[in-house]
């Protein structure tokens, strides 16, 4: 594996409908879902904050490992007073997620729009 293998970019972009979007692009496994771990906690050091919604149009690959750190965020938020939502899944991601159960947990939004707009829009 060379140094860009496994790599998982994160950003984050407030939206003017409150929520800030985390976009994720790359990998999101073993190596990389502590980065993602602490992007949350970043985020949500502000209880009540506006809410998150992660970018998910960009990620390539996510493991079980990835799967138990985006439902870790979605609980931290709820128990910070805050939201966490999903959207842009590519349709294998889309799939994997349901497979998972995670739309049981919470809404996968099929656009990050879409996301932004039902935790801004109230």
């Amino acid at each position: 594996m060379n140094e860009t293998d496994g790599a998982l970019a994160i950003s984050t972009h407030p939206s003017p409908a409150g929520p800030v979007v985390l976009r994720l692009a790359g990998e999101l496994d073993h190596y990389t879902g502590p980065d993602l771990r602490q992007a949350v906690e970043d985020l949500l050091r502000t209880p009540g904050g506006p809410g998150i919604v992660a970018d998910l149009s960009g990620l390539d690959y996510c493991d079980s490992t990835g799967i138990t750190v985006i439902i870790t965020a979605f609980h931290r938020a709820q128990a910070m007073g805050s939201s966490f939502s999903v959207g842009g899944l590519s349709p294998a991601m889309s799939q994997l997620f349901r497979v998972a159960g995670l739309d049981q947990i919470f809404v996968l939004h099929p656009s990050v729009q879409e996301a932004v707009d039902a935790l801004g829009g109230d």
